[in-house]
């Protein structure tokens, strides 16, 4: 459904924009702390300037990795947070990048650990630190059951968009036509998932099947109640200050989208290295950018502007998703899945161009 610009808290109400470049500011500033932080780091473990280099320069490939995987969740965190009140906002764009990066980057890693290991949180720190080895072997095998919830929840989000019997804007036009239409049937967006599931959870054997179907149904609930609660945070909220809307509820929910997204560049980033720490860095300094690209595009109301982008980045959730499914059968290098996001957005905002070019000069 097209949506008109609704000033951020942080924005200009006046029509005028911040430099391109001042919305990156404290990205840049980050950046710059974390490559060093990564050489220190690299030096203090191998004590060679070429351990240091090696260490600066994956820090620097991570956080390129989180940026590709990761610029449509800003799109999809704009789309939201033009609903959202400024004070919500504010709180998104400070608390948020701290649960982005402490929370997904460091918290879910040692989590994964505890729970598939049976050990405590500091024994999992400290098993990070000294066999990085053995606690990537462990993150690795719980890929399956990360990559069957992350899955779902991430099929759910860009399903429901398409699902939309308010929808009025179309790209595909063939398809979201015939998505519209059947929008109207309750549910419709949870059977396609619950069907999609099933499919693929046939080509996995025994207790890797089970596994696999029983993550992605945690996957489907966790949308739902994270729709539910957030419905009911949101109207409380309403009750108490008039016209009052995206809160707490919408807070939550893109607290657990962006976990979502975070789940295959965290599991993908054990390809390059081991280390932790070295990870956390690397896709702390993807997420400030990722934050960056959230601003702007609330500020400037680029998604107004470009009508086709929301539906690339939605698309690229779909994509996404099933390639999440696709992973416990078939490794698909991070590349791939970056490449394939940036470029179905990538053809959305050249339609979108051709789009506005053609009507301004039907309108001449």
């Amino acid at each position: 459904m097209q949506q008109g610009n609704t000033p951020s808290a942080a924005g200009s109400t006046n029509g005028t924009h911040r430099p391109t470049l001042q919305y990156f500011k404290w990205s840049f500033i980050v950046t710059f702390l974390g490559l060093a932080l990564g050489a220190v780091l690299g030096w203090q473990t191998t004590g060679t300037v070429g351990g240091a280099l090696t260490v600066f320069f994956i820090c620097a490939v991570l956080a390129v990795l989180e940026i590709s995987l990761s610029f449509d969740n800003a799109i999809v965190n704009a789309n939201k947070l033009k609903e959202m009140t400024p004070k919500w906002q504010r709180r998104f764009l400070t608390w948020g990048i701290v649960i982005a990066v402490f929370g997904m980057r460091v918290i879910f890693p040692l989590l994964i650990v505890v729970i598939a290991a049976n050990i405590g949180p500091w024994q999992a720190m400290i098993l990070a630190a000294t066999q990085p080895d053995e606690y990537s072997r462990i993150m690795q095998d719980a890929h399956l059951p990360i990559a069957a919830f992350g899955g779902t929840f991430l099929m759910m989000v860009g399903l429901s968009f398409f699902f939309d019997h308010e929808k009025d804007v179309h790209w595909v036009r063939w398809l979201e036509d015939r998505m519209q239409r059947y929008a109207t049937i309750r549910g419709i967006e949870v059977a396609v998932v619950l069907v999609t599931v099933l499919i693929f959870s046939r080509f996995l054997e025994g207790a890797e099947s089970q596994v696999f179907f029983q993550s992605a149904i945690w996957g489907l609930l966790t949308f739902l109640l994270v729709e539910v609660l957030g419905g009911l945070l949101d109207s409380s909220q309403q009750t108490l200050q008039a016209g009052a809307k995206g809160g707490l509820g919408a807070f939550l929910y893109l607290e657990v989208l962006d976990a979502s997204f975070s789940f295959d560049g965290v599991i993908g980033a054990f390809a390059l290295t081991h280390n932790l720490f070295v990870i956390a860095i690397g896709l702390g300094i993807g997420a400030m950018y990722v934050r960056s690209m959230t601003i702007m595009l609330v500020e400037r109301g680029t998604l107004s502007e470009y009508r086709f982008l929301e539906h690339g980045a939605f698309y690229a959730i779909v994509a996404l998703s099933v390639i999440m499914f696709v992973q416990p059968l078939v490794h698909i290098p991070e590349v791939v899945t970056g490449l394939g996001g940036a470029t179905l957005i990538g053809i959305s905002l050249w339609s979108s161009i051709r789009w506005n070019r053609k009507n301004s000069e039907a309108e001449g």
